[in-house]
């Protein structure tokens, strides 16, 4: 399996949780207040899964390989995404801000929230679309096989040292969770390889 097959699969375990997080968001719009629990569990999702890892993964060590080989950040592609990622950031804090209020109905803080959200959703989903259908295909074609290996060994470090044991199974759980709680259909992948593994 190749790094950027990695980051593939945990795109699949991101997008189930937006698709959560977009029911989320309707329901708390038809019922005029936010259930707190599942909107703190896919904030807590989004940082530690999508932002600390996944992206973690891709600033600190595939991006700079990409630009070892040649792709400029300044108006490149590694550049693009290093600003879309602090806007998502932005937009977590927003809906993590909003919640308490909005949990009491808050009517201002519930509508914060669902902006904050549907921009996260739609930057995201975005993203990940740039991400797999282009960024991960240069990458690809640039790396040689050993390149590969290296990327491979980095990103396991990344899982054992910076994540710690058992914390991809906590927030594979989550999304699992949250799957079952807005009737979502879990999508493929997400074992075997994905954000902070361990085997």
């Amino acid at each position: 399996m190749k790094p950027t097959e990695i980051l593939g699969n945990e795109h699949r375990v991101i997008e189930q949780v937006l698709d959560c997080l977009e029911r989320m968001i309707d329901e708390s719009q038809q019922q005029k207040r936010l259930d707190p629990q599942p909107a703190r569990d896919a904030v807590a999702f989004f940082r530690a899964f999508a932002d600390q890892c996944h992206h973690g993964k891709e600033e600190v060590h595939l991006f700079p390989a990409m630009e070892a080989k040649g792709f400029p950040r300044d108006g490149g592609p590694t550049g693009v995404m290093l600003i879309e990622h602090e806007q998502g950031r932005s937009y977590v804090r927003g809906m993590d801000e909003a919640i308490d209020a909005a949990a009491d109905g808050d009517a201002a803080a519930l509508e914060r929230f669902a902006d904050q959200g549907r921009r996260y959703i739609t930057l995201l989903r975005e993203h990940i679309e740039k991400e797999d259908h282009c960024l991960f295909t240069m990458a690809d074609q640039a790396f040689t096989d050993a390149d590969q290996q290296t990327l491979m060994e980095k990103f396991e470090k990344v899982e054992a040292e910076e994540m710690g044991h058992g914390t991809h199974e906590r927030y594979l759980k989550i999304a699992q969770e949250l799957a079952g709680r807005y009737g979502v259909t879990p999508r493929a992948a997400g074992h075997g390889g994905g954000c902070c593994h361990h085997g």
